[in-house]
């Protein structure tokens, strides 16, 4: 333990260089990094376990920060760990800079979650507490790690914060510890003008332990924290009343803490006085980016000890490899982030059936074989088919994470933020499953999983509106054209953002689940459908055929000279070659061609794209969807057969027969489309 006075010392040292990074980059918000300054440095100068010299050991505490507009408080005890200069830290929310705004994944430098979107960040680290128990029940020891978060009153008001409480309770998470920076001060109002719940009370009824002290005490944080790593049965929630903008004077030296107005901008324009700020946190106003000798000190002795606790660590871990050395492949294999060997060929489908059930089947595969990967369902397990995974397992439950599938509830935004925590923190392959309707729950989740490049898993069944006698509520319509825009967005690799997958039969639906292992850098969307679908021709093996799918788009089968071109996705494909049938009979000679990913088709070269869809061809498209999400392939003299509606409640062929997508109007639209 260090002295309190060199702790309060360092708390104020990230005061001054959080208020001077906001107010030098005149835009950011100063007031919450201020408050909560204290916590993060008991945190990381006593508590943190990591390794300086070894960001990505698998064995790390890790630390989620959930408001990510307190960057600067993270940037600034970053920087006394040795992971950012005082250059860095001046050139904040600048362009090039190492320090944005907010904070970007960068396990390198720290930081273990891009966040900024209240609610997903402390989330997210429920996911990687359940992934940490969900290794250490594989691996033992080596995942015995304890997962921070930190949250503000604004992420508590999110309401993906009551599935995270809930889940992390009902699983008794006892490696999760989160701070509540409770400083009753938000970005337009005061906490109380819009809520008026007990906070402890509603993490007390979700299982939580719960522990309330004053969030700028060093000896009352210490003593939570400690309390809070004894615990074995719960995970914890710390409520650290702290004070906005602690530390903040105007010119006259009276305090201008505890105001709205420091949440969102500099001091100065809050009306505060940086230089009076400055030297009441025992700073010198005309060289504010500074770490302090001493706090350089403390730290430096904090570094010597992680230094001594990594080694025993590391010893440890030989001494564990050397006695288990396939578990120790494993963990090497598993955090190495590579896509496990399947035979895909192998995997037997049965003929004709929903995409669904193939993927069920698949996933069977995969609970069998990927003893790293968890499965997770928003309560619709039996309906869209993730339970071709449960079946080969079991739910994980409080004190048993021997099994392999998480039951999230109805919450599915909660559970893809929770499934991409398992991600970050390594180790771990996740795929969470709902109806593709309520992906409209989860887009925040797609983004953010895009933005960091994680790969997730995303299987969305009952494609379209054939989910028929639910009715609109549950059709997906404009659903498909929304998500694919993910794979026009680049990430800051310049790749597509994210792989989307409509397979059109049992075999593409294999080939699709092997694209998504496969696809290590970027999340995967597979789009499945409820029902059964005719197996498209095939000259040979069918599954050697839907291997072209790899491409994102290919021919199905073709007539020489072809007429005009037919394109879809999932389901429609079945519809199309039904359509070809008839045309062919009238003479017309076609080229029909399954499209499961445009995006990818897209990043094909120029030759094969012009080879599977020439240029100035004709092109009629069928798409379930909105006409738009072909649009870009037919073209501007090309004809899209699309539902331009929400959906209707009615048995699923009466509506393929109501709404046109049948062989018989593929012929007739073709044939008008022709001028035949």
């Amino acid at each position: 333990m260090n002295d309190i006075r060199l702790m309060n010392r360092a708390a104020d040292n990230i005061r001054i260089l959080a208020a001077s990074m906001v107010e030098k980059a005149k835009s950011g918000h100063p007031g919450g990094a201020m408050g909560g300054a204290d916590f993060v440095n008991v945190l990381y100068s006593e508590f943190l376990i990591f390794d300086p010299k070894n960001p990505k050991w698998e064995g790390r505490d890790r630390f989620f920060l959930d408001p990510g507009h307190m960057s600067t408080m993270l940037y600034a005890v970053l920087s006394f760990c040795g992971k950012f200069t005082m250059d860095e830290l001046a050139q904040f929310r600048q362009w090039g800079s190492p320090t944005p705004g907010h904070p970007e994944l960068d396990v390198m430098r720290g930081i273990e979650n891009t966040s900024g979107p209240l609610g997903q960040g402390h989330t997210m680290a429920v996911g990687a507490a359940i992934a940490a128990k969900f290794l250490k029940a594989r691996l033992g020891e080596q995942m015995n790690q304890t997962i921070y978060a930190y949250i503000s009153d604004g992420g508590i008001q999110e309401e993906i914060s009551q599935g995270a409480g809930r889940i992390a309770g009902t699983l008794g998470l006892d490696n999760l510890i989160m701070f509540y920076d409770a400083n009753n001060v938000q970005l337009s109002t005061t906490v109380e003008e819009v809520t008026c719940e007990d906070v402890a009370m509603k993490y007390e009824a979700w299982g939580w332990k719960v522990i309330t002290i004053n969030g700028n005490d060093a000896n009352e944080i210490r003593r939570a924290l400690n309390e809070a790593k004894a615990e074995t049965a719960r995970p914890t929630l710390i409520i650290g009343n702290t004070i906005m903008g602690k530390g903040a004077m105007a010119e006259d030296q009276s305090s201008y803490e505890n105001k709205v107005s420091t949440h969102g901008q500099p001091l100065t324009a809050a009306g505060a006085c940086m230089k009076a700020t400055i030297a009441n946190l025992g700073g010198d106003p005309e060289n504010p980016f500074t770490i302090f000798p001493d706090v350089a000190e403390m730290y430096a002795n904090r570094a010597k000890e992680l230094e001594a606790i990594v080694a025993e660590r590391y010893a440890a871990k030989a001494e564990w490899a050397k006695a288990h050395p396939e578990m120790a492949a494993k963990m090497t294999k598993w955090f190495s982030g590579e896509a496990p060997a399947i035979d895909w060929a192998a995997i037997e489908q049965k003929p004709n059936q929903a995409t669904r059930a193939a993927s069920a089947t698949v996933l069977g595969v995969l609970a069998s074989q990927v003893e790293n990967m968890i499965c997770a369902s928003a309560d619709l397990s039996n309906s869209d088919k993730t339970d071709g995974f449960l079946k080969k397992t079991h739910a994980l439950t409080k004190g048993d994470f021997s099994g392999a599938f998480f039951q999230a509830g109805v919450s599915e935004l909660t559970m893809a933020s929770i499934c991409l925590g398992m991600c970050l923190h390594g180790g771990v392959i996740a795929a969470c499953g709902t109806f593709f309707v309520f992906s409209d729950y989860m887009k925040p989740v797609v983004r953010m999983a895009a933005l960091m490049e994680q790969p997730l898993k995303f299987i969305w069944s009952h494609d379209a509106f054939r989910v028929g006698e639910d009715g609109p509520t549950h059709e997906p319509v404009e659903q498909e054209v929304q998500i694919r825009l993910m794979e026009k967005l680049k990430n800051h690799k310049g790749h597509n953002s994210m792989l989307v997958l409509r397979p059109a039969d049992v075999m593409e639906t294999s080939v699709a689940w092997k694209m998504a292992m496969e696809n290590t850098t970027t999340p995967t969307g597979l789009i499945l459908s409820r029902q059964n679908i005719t197996d498209l021709p095939a000259q040979e093996s069918r599954y050697q055929e839907a291997l072209q799918a790899e491409k994102g788009a290919y021919i199905v089968e073709e007539d020489a000279n072809a007429d005009i071109t037919l394109l879809a996705s999932g389901s429609e494909v079945a519809t199309l070659v039904e359509g070809a049938a008839l045309l062919r009979k009238d003479g017309i000679r076609v080229r029909i061609v399954s499209v499961p990913s445009e995006g990818l088709f897209r990043s094909q070269s120029k030759a094969y794209q012009e080879a599977v869809i020439p240029s100035g061809s004709k092109i009629f498209g069928l798409t379930a969807g909105l006409p738009v999400t072909l649009q870009g392939l037919a073209g501007d003299h090309g004809k899209v057969w699309g539902l331009e509606s929400f959906g209707f409640s009615a048995p699923y062929k009466v509506l393929d027969e109501k709404l046109g997508f049948t062989g018989e109007n593929v012929y007739t639209q073709v044939k008008q489309y022709l001028g035949k």
